[in-house]
């Protein structure tokens, strides 16, 4: 083995098979390293005995004012609404906001490959995007903050809702009101290594119904797409079973929005045949009525912009912030029908 003084930052790239830099981040303690793959790094750099240099130890930080807010799509209110309070706070301090809609994995790679030649922005903040393995380490490349809002990547810092916590306590108030045949309309999440909130709102709802003695039965769960039409064909399959369930919780409010419409065109009672649920906290549900799930998006959106903020001043920032729910009864709920 070479002396430590004959070891470099290459050499311990080579040995844990990484690049150098992911070793640089790894060994400077900067965010953006599976767990895994740290510890491998740090295994190699302490076996060959590797003395991190001063110039190695520092990340390089742009001075360009601008945030690149990365979305899936602008046109679903979530998105929509978190990043009018986003763009709103980095306004007001001079930060310049430089938008890109990425959806498809093509958009995405394409974002990843311009930037780091551009050298665009100071912090990247992705507005609950998945990503997969290989798009979280491309975030480590473009050697700018990150910062995740409405979802959590690697262990980048992140602001969100419990949405398991929340999913249940919507499932909860359903039996609490005593019903036994709850039902779900969920989407089909994009694949994601690191968070998905279908797959945790789809635990809160079968734990919620383990917990009140409940069978979770197959045909009551429901995976569509993310539109608000996935409400109208969710509600009639749910209504085309032998036995229909006697409530739904469903993922979105603009899903419960499309169910609504669907039950009432159907001449089915509201909440006096089927209760509905939503969950977001749109207006449009204050609205109609349905009982939602309000998980704050305006308080999500303004720590995500202050955590940009402080990062661009070199200050530190917590690593997870969690913002509270609030379960908000409307008239779409009320006790199961009599038999």
């Amino acid at each position: 083995m070479p002396r430590s003084h004959e070891v470099t930052m290459a050499d311990v790239a080579r040995a844990a098979g990484v690049s150098l830099a992911t070793v640089s981040r790894v060994l400077s303690n900067a965010p953006g390293v599976g767990a895994a793959t740290r510890a491998r790094v740090r295994g190699e750099a302490e076996r060959l005995a590797y003395v991190v240099s001063p110039e190695a130890s520092g990340l390089a930080r742009g001075t360009t004012q601008r945030v690149a807010v990365l979305v899936p799509r602008v046109t679903r209110w979530f998105h929509a609404a978190m990043l009018e309070t986003i763009e709103s706070e980095l306004r007001t301090r001079g930060i310049d906001v430089l938008l890109y809609q990425v959806e498809q994995s093509e958009l995405r790679t394409q974002f990843f490959t311009n930037l780091p030649a551009r050298r665009k922005v100071d912090v990247v903040l992705l507005i609950s995007l998945p990503l997969d393995e290989r798009e979280a380490e491309r975030l480590a490349d473009l050697k700018v903050h990150v910062v995740v809002a409405g979802g959590q990547i690697l262990d980048y810092p992140y602001v969100m809702i419990d949405d398991h916590t929340a999913a249940r306590a919507a499932t909860d108030y359903l039996t609490s009101l005593g019903h036994e045949r709850i039902a779900t309309i969920t989407v089909n999440d994009p694949a994601s290594l690191y968070y998905s909130s279908a797959a945790a709102r789809l635990r809160g709802y079968t734990d919620s119904l383990a917990a009140a003695g409940l069978e979770v039965r197959p045909e009551y769960i429901v995976r569509l797409p993310y539109r608000a039409e996935s409400g109208c064909e969710g509600i009639r399959r749910l209504l085309g079973l032998d036995e229909p369930p006697t409530a739904v919780v469903t993922y979105s409010d603009e899903i419960a929005l499309g169910a609504l419409r669907e039950l009432q065109r159907g001449g089915v009672r509201v909440p006096g045949d089927v209760s509905l649920t939503g969950f977001d906290g749109h207006p449009m549900a204050k609205l109609f009525g349905i009982t939602t799930i309000d998980q704050q998006i305006a308080e999500q959106a303004r720590v995500a912009a202050r955590m940009a903020i402080d990062l661009m001043g070199r200050k530190s920032v917590r690593p997870a912030v969690l913002v509270g729910t609030e379960l908000v009864v409307g008239d779409s709920t009320g006790a199961p029908p009599r038999t």
